[in-house]
């Protein structure tokens, strides 16, 4: 059995889903819609907090934008919580300082011995 056609899940959404192993209403009731964000950020793809409000309104059977505030703050804290926990990527090294060097005629080395210049021949 495949996702149904579920309010708020479009088609990118859809295949989000069954790519992490979500393919019924059932499947994605169990999970709730903070694991089955979680399930689509940790394999890879860049989920917006839309995502989180387009699935809880799924479940509700309520357009995304209707998910009362309150059920927003507590589905973010969830969300960020679980994002916490998740391991820094593998493929992005950390962030070095960045330090800016201004380059000046006092500061310019001169060339090596032997070299030609332009303009010398």
């Amino acid at each position: 059995m495949t996702l149904p056609k579920l309010r708020n899940i479009g088609p990118k959404s859809a295949a989000w889903l069954r790519q992490v192993g979500l393919h019924t209403r059932e499947e994605l009731e169990a999970a709730g819609p903070v694991e089955a964000y979680m399930r689509i950020k940790r394999a890879g793809f860049k989920p917006t907090m839309n995502l989180l409000y387009a699935i809880e309104g799924a479940l509700c059977d309520c357009h995304w934008q209707e998910v009362p505030e309150p059920r927003r703050q507590q589905l973010v804290a969830e969300a960020e919580a679980a994002i916490e926990q998740l391991p820094p990527p593998r493929y992005k090294p950390a962030a070095a300082p960045v330090r800016t060097t201004v380059m000046t005629a006092d500061t310019v080395e001169p060339p090596p011995p032997g070299a030609v210049e332009s303009g010398e021949e």
